[in-house]
């Protein structure tokens, strides 16, 4: 395969186990990874480089509480696309940094896009963004008001 293209990785149960430590902290010295899964350091690193040269781990981010920061407006877009726009538009969705996640989903809705804005100017502005979209037939917005 090419540099920007690695061969996939087959993942065995080490791998898994890895890739499962490190979403529950990703800041864990490889010492304390190698202990819990009972190999050694230099198995726990040599994974690591491999997981991270072919792409199945992209990176280790801070992971925030999701009312960390009170002031923004959350919300979530059901979108029904039109024919086979699909593509297209998920091109497009992309490129507006409010989209935080964005799913493909089964059923009646075709996509799902998380939003996170400061304002309701904003909130407004999205929406309307996100409905001029070439192939966008449809959207429901409902906004987060509180995580129970």
């Amino acid at each position: 395969m090419t540099e920007n293209h690695p061969a996939k990785h087959i993942f065995d149960d080490h791998d898994r186990m890895l890739i499962g430590l490190l979403r529950q902290d990703g800041r864990a010295p490889v010492s304390k990874l190698a202990q819990i899964m009972g190999v050694s350091r230099g198995t726990v690193q040599t994974r690591m480089d491999r997981l991270l040269a072919t792409g199945a781990v992209l990176g280790f981010t801070a992971r925030v509480r999701e009312d960390y920061d009170q002031s923004a407006i959350q919300a979530v877009m059901m979108i029904e696309v039109m024919g086979k726009n699909t593509s297209q538009v998920i091109r497009r969705l992309r490129g507006l940094p409010e989209l935080q996640v964005l799913h493909t989903t089964s059923g009646k809705w075709d996509l799902i896009a998380d939003i996170r804005v400061e304002t309701l100017q904003d909130f407004d502005r999205v929406l309307r963004e996100v409905r001029l979209i070439d192939g966008v037939r449809n959207s429901e917005t409902s906004i987060l008001l509180s995580s129970v």
